[in-house]
């Protein structure tokens, strides 16, 4: 008889999902369009500490506005930066592949 719990019994077969790699262009295109969200995140922050009228209550708001953007643009850097050590693993993968062919 079996001993696993109801809710670890499996009652359908799983389907395996495998991830394609992406391309390298794929991945250029992500950085780029990451490029672009920082560029965004950055300006909609000056804008909106432009924006503010003076007074004291506003200084730390502006302060907060730019404490928040300079997290997420280090946030999409990382990102970024990840997405670039990737696409050149892979580069160098398939220069070794086609190398190994010749």
């Amino acid at each position: 008889m079996d001993q696993t719990p109801p809710e670890f019994q499996v009652t359908q077969p799983h389907c395996l999902t495998i991830m394609q790699t992406p391309t390298t262009a794929q991945l250029r295109t992500a950085i780029e369009v990451l490029k672009m969200l920082g560029e965004r995140v950055n300006n909609t922050a000056t804008n909106a500490v432009i924006e503010l009228p003076e007074a004291q209550f506003d200084n730390r708001h502006a302060a907060h506005i730019e404490a928040q953007s300079i997290e997420q643009i280090s946030r999409i850097k990382i990102v970024s930066g990840q997405l670039t050590e990737w696409r050149n693993l892979l580069q160098q993968h398939k220069r070794q592949c086609v190398s190994h062919h010749v």
